[in-house]
């Protein structure tokens, strides 16, 4: 089955917008050689490794796409079923779809900020997002799901994602109210993710499909979460480093210890040749070895002291760092247990919004089936009391004749006036009746406008609900990232020590 020629084109929209190629691709064939696949994780990513793969042959080219893709996207496939090489290697554009689907993915977690995404039309940026909320959905799940989903509009109802593109913004859009319960649980949600951050600015509504996914808090915990992953990776890495540098100084203490030693043997050698009585010769030779000897001696004790003042000022940074990277550590289990209480929070709200949701549609649709009802009966009863008042108006022209008629047609006369009075009796039950249903038509009327500015009070509730939890997602992220200065800044100092160490 060939691909989906909307998400093709969605794809190669967002390759081109990278700007690693000089002139756009048109066909997704054209990415065959993974060039354009090395050249974006080199510019967005700042890969340095890429300018020597991109001169080597194609199946090395394809192992470091993998393997960047293995260990930077920390999803839960195997890159073996979900990209195989051999497939990339003949060029199979399905393939190669995955591979900008998980690029994608991932340059979008990596980013700060949405990005400037106005560059792309509205149906992009729709099919983009529907690409960005199929792999949130289906982490578990691509090596089965991801192929169908590029080849064909819709998936089975099996795989749990919408059928179309626009139902990516309708889960999270704000919709109707939730009993009163949700707002003592939004309390709680503000006092889960009030801890370390004071920054209490609402994020700006979003101003495009793209936007609208990447704000949305599934998708702002799911960033989170594959920080902090990255984040305990890179403080085992420091760890590892620390150890290493403690060892690289007992190596230099060995060194010093050893240096030591052999001045002194030299010293000691110095003075028993000094002592001796030699020839002039000797003794000139002697000196001149001597004066070697000392001027190697000051050198070494020079050294000496130079590692000795490095040892003590590496000792305290590595003290100092120590420090850091526990309070670093705390600081991500706390934010982890955070987000794990807010993410169970949010799935609690939104359980309760859609129950409450459902009965309130449920709601509408009654009022408006009754309404419905209560309008025909009465342009129904319109209807008769029209008929009626004519039948009427055709007696009272035929009584009146009938009148100046003569006395023997008396009686007669006598009937139609009886039958005329039933006619008025009748349109006067008729008329208090329709009186009846207009009131009830307008009763309904009425409570219907109620229920519609009832429903739209909530959902502004419901959206301002939703702008502040999107508060508390940046709240949370603002302290990531305070984390993750402070992990740049120790790493930094390892970097600067070991360039030290190996001069």
């Amino acid at each position: 089955m060939s691909l989906h020629g909307t998400r093709a084109a969605a794809l190669l929209a967002w390759v081109n917008s990278t700007k690693v190629c000089p002139d756009p691709l048109n066909d997704l064939s054209q990415l065959q050689d993974c060039s354009v696949f090395i050249r974006i994780i080199q510019k967005i990513h700042r890969n340095k490794e890429g300018e020597s793969v991109l001169e080597q042959p194609l199946p090395e080219r394809i192992s470091f796409v993998r393997g960047f893709l293995q260990k930077h996207c920390r999803q839960k496939f195997a890159t073996e079923n979900l990209i195989p090489a051999q497939k990339l290697l003949d060029g199979d554009e399905v393939t190669l779809a995955k591979v900008a689907v998980l690029l994608l993915y991932h340059t979008s977690m990596s980013c700060k900020s949405p990005g400037d995404w106005n560059e792309f039309d509205y149906k992009t940026q729709v099919e983009l997002a529907s690409i960005l909320k199929f792999v949130l959905d289906n982490e578990e799940s691509l090596n089965e799901n991801l192929e169908p989903f590029l080849q064909r509009k819709a998936l089975p109802s099996s795989s749990g994602t919408s059928s179309s593109s626009s139902s990516v913004f309708e889960e999270h859009s704000p919709l109707l109210s939730v009993p009163q319960k949700r707002e003592v649980r939004f309390l709680e949600l503000q006092r889960i993710a009030s801890f370390p951050s004071t920054n209490n600015m609402l994020p700006s509504p979003p101003s495009s499909p793209m936007g609208d996914i990447m704000q949305t808090p599934q998708f702002q915990l799911r960033r989170l979460k594959k920080q902090l992953a990255f984040e305990r990776e890179n403080r085992d890495e420091l760890e590892v480093e620390v150890a290493e540098s403690r060892k690289l100084l007992m190596e230099k203490e060995a060194q010093i210890s050893m240096m030591q030693q052999r001045i002194d043997r030299l010293a000691k050698q110095n003075e028993k040749e000094a002592a001796d009585q030699l020839e002039p010769k000797e003794m000139e030779e002697l000196r001149e070895k001597n004066e070697s000897l000392l001027g190697r001696l000051h050198e070494a004790f020079r050294q000496c002291q130079d590692l000795r003042t490095e040892k003590a000022q590496m000792d305290r940074k590595i003290n100092q760092l120590s420090e850091e990277n526990g309070d670093l550590s705390f600081k991500l289990r706390e934010i982890g247990s955070h987000m794990v209480q807010l993410q169970e929070a949010l799935n609690e709200l939104s359980e309760e919004h859609n129950a409450a949701l459902a009965q309130s549609q449920e709601k509408q649709g009654q009022l408006e089936k009754e309404l419905h009802v209560a309008l025909q009966d009465k342009k129904s009863l319109e209807e008769k009391i029209e008929i009626l008042q004519g039948k009427i108006s055709l007696l009272e022209d035929q009584l009146a004749k009938l009148q100046e008629s003569s006395a023997q047609e008396k009686g007669e006369v006598m009937g139609d006036v009886l039958k005329l009075e039933e006619l008025k009796q009748e349109v006067s039950s008729l008329t208090a009746k329709g009186t009846e249903l207009q009131a009830t038509v307008l009763r309904l009327e009425e409570e219907k406008q109620l229920r519609e500015a009832a429903l739209q009070s909530e959902r502004g509730r419901f959206e301002e609900e939703k702008q502040q939890l999107g508060g508390l997602v940046t709240s949370l992220q603002s302290s990531l990232s305070e984390s993750h200065q402070a992990r740049e800044r120790l790493e930094q100092d390892l970097q600067a020590r070991d360039a030290k160490g190996q001069a």
